[in-house]
């Protein structure tokens, strides 16, 4: 018998409003650009009423800010279903990778990702957004290492030193993989600078703790 809450039809529904309009706001947004998109063409995209919009979301730049956050906690939740005695740079790595995956599962889906992922770091009010998220990514991953290992996040330096590696790994995967413009030859491959980021952070993840 499953011990998984059940999720009522009403829950759903509201889901999949959400996910429509998140999708509608981060295309128009990542296409036209963050200034020139208006919630009334988001809710016209969406197909739905701007009163339904403002159920879900204050302000259009609410949107990539709750798409942050759903970001976060799926890193969060990656780690903590970790085998507890993996080493702490795959298990980091499976972490940081659920974005990045979820970025690169359909190529379609990976060129949209690419649009919004660009929009968020070259437009200035939702970078700092990111910024802000990152840093509660930080908290929660410094957190959840020290849990597997046992230690006090608070007096050991080594939860916090390598969730900052591994999300410092993350960064420069999406800076690596967001640079020049459309026009330009194919983007690297997302999950192979991720790779690569590791291997070389992966000595000093997995050194010997005092």
């Amino acid at each position: 018998m499953s011990t998984r809450p059940e999720v009522s039809l009403a829950q759903r529904k509201r889901q999949l409003v959400a996910d429509e309009l998140t999708e509608a706001a981060l295309q128009l947004l990542a296409v036209k650009g963050f200034d020139a998109v208006t919630v009334d063409e988001i809710v016209a995209t969406a197909g739905v009423s701007k009163r339904t919009f403002f159920r879900y979301f204050a302000s259009k730049e609410d949107v990539v800010v709750q798409f942050l956050a759903e970001m976060g906690t799926g890193i969060r939740t990656e780690l903590a279903a970790r085998p507890a005695d993996e080493p702490a740079s795959i298990a980091l790595r499976h972490a940081v990778s659920v974005p990045v995956l979820a970025c690169t599962d359909h190529p379609d889906h990976t060129e949209r990702a690419l649009r919004v992922v660009r929009l968020i770091l070259r437009t200035p009010a939702l970078h700092g957004r990111f910024l802000e998220r990152r840093s509660q990514w930080a908290d929660d991953l410094t957190e959840e290492l020290a849990k597997r290992l046992g230690r006090d996040p608070d007096a050991d330096l080594y939860p916090r030193l390598a969730a900052g590696m591994a999300l410092t790994a993350f960064d420069v995967t999406l800076r690596r993989w967001s640079a020049g413009d459309d026009a330009d030859e194919p983007a690297e491959n997302p999950t192979d600078l991720l790779d690569h980021a590791f291997a070389l952070i992966a000595p000093a993840l997995d050194a010997k703790k005092p």
